[in-house]
């Protein structure tokens, strides 16, 4: 991607500043900022300084690079947030994490979210928000993927709405993983409803479990990007990781594990109730699943995931996360595919 042509002194602002700025000229900032190690530079510039294109053209700054120094030219709030993003992908690297297109997409979608300016610029009081495992520590890329985290270290239960792309399950599994590591719960159970999309459960070739494995691979694949796969096959082996479909819970009580119960959104109202009250001493719930997309008899008023929210929601011990379009976090085409489909994030409010 070719960069921009270098600005002159010289040049008259008023023929590139922004409409804002031209209104108030006395906006406009320029600030420069140094980095000590520089065998990360590459990286944190990008290839043909695609990363510092990507800022620029997000945030409506100009950047340039000389050596160890960046300067950055634009109005006073968005050079503080390009520095700030700058600042935290260089950390990033430093830690030996690698950034992509998406990684710093998130950090410019944060840095635009007063809420999270605290995170940004490291500024925040407490402990940073994250999530570690065996194979990497996640940290929020929107803001409601900070509160949800929140709600993953602090709730009982947990109710996690919104559309696909937006980590809900990823997380619940990632941080279901850190509590089973550090010995906080002593097992880690993931069901999913067995709902057929076109297909018969009985048509499927094998025994049971060959039979229910194609609905739970998406828990299987989050499993194995949080910890080696030696140790998620040892742990399911053993007992630690139970993977099974909902009708396995009936008659059980779950204590010291962290549940997660996906794609909530296929189950009846007798299925959520038999699940929610299958809650064990020291142990958590989170339940994930899109109220737009039920594919069981009957459509939305047999759902069990919006009947349990509206009953619960409120109760001492029982938070929940409603995301949007919004806090997609796969490829950006995702969210502009799920708009598509409902309409701008900002437009739906909270009926999920």
């Amino acid at each position: 991607m070719a960069r921009k042509p270098p600005r002159d002194a010289g040049d008259n602002a008023a023929t590139i500043a922004h409409p804002e700025e031209r209104r108030d000229a006395s906006r406009r900032a320029r600030v420069e900022v140094s980095f000590d190690d520089q065998t990360t530079l590459g990286a944190l510039f990008g290839e043909f300084d695609a990363n510092l294109v990507q800022i620029e053209n997000r945030l409506g700054v100009y950047i340039a690079a000389r050596g160890d120094t960046v300067s950055i030219e634009g109005t006073e709030d968005d050079v503080a947030r390009a520095r700030d993003v700058l600042i935290k992908l260089h950390e990033k690297l430093l830690t030996g994490e690698d950034i992509d297109a998406g990684a710093i997409d998130a950090l410019i979608t944060m840095a635009d979210e007063p809420l999270l300016d605290g995170i940004v610029t490291g500024k925040a009081k407490g402990p940073p928000i994250m999530i570690r495992t065996r194979k990497k520590t996640i940290t929020p890329r929107s803001n409601t993927q900070a509160d949800y985290m929140r709600q993953l270290n602090s709730r009982d239960i947990i109710f996690a709405l919104g559309p696909a792309g937006t980590g809900k399950t990823y997380l619940a599994v990632a941080q279901a993983i850190s509590q089973l590591i550090t010995g906080s719960v002593q097992r880690l159970i993931l069901s999913r409803p067995a709902v057929e999309a076109g297909e018969k459960l009985g048509f499927l070739p094998g025994d049971m479990k060959d039979k229910v494995d194609p609905y739970l691979r998406p828990l299987y694949d989050a499993l194995y990007d949080c910890m080696p796969p030696e140790q998620v096959d040892r742990r399911i082996a053993s007992g630690e990781i139970e993977i099974a479909p909902i009708a396995f819970m009936r008659g059980r009580t779950l204590a010291d594990a962290f549940v997660i119960l996906d794609e909530a959104q296929n189950t009846t109202r007798e299925q959520m109730k038999m699940f929610l009250t299958r809650f064990g001493q020291n142990s958590r719930m989170v339940i994930c699943g899109d109220p737009r997309q039920v594919d069981i008899p009957g459509g939305d008023r047999m759902s069990g995931l919006a009947d349990a929210v509206q009953r619960v929601e409120g109760l001492e011990g029982i938070g929940v996360t409603r995301f949007t379009a919004a806090d997609v976090v796969r490829h950006p085409i995702v969210g502009r595919i799920v708009e598509a489909y409902e309409g701008p994030a900002e437009g739906r409010g909270h009926a999920d």
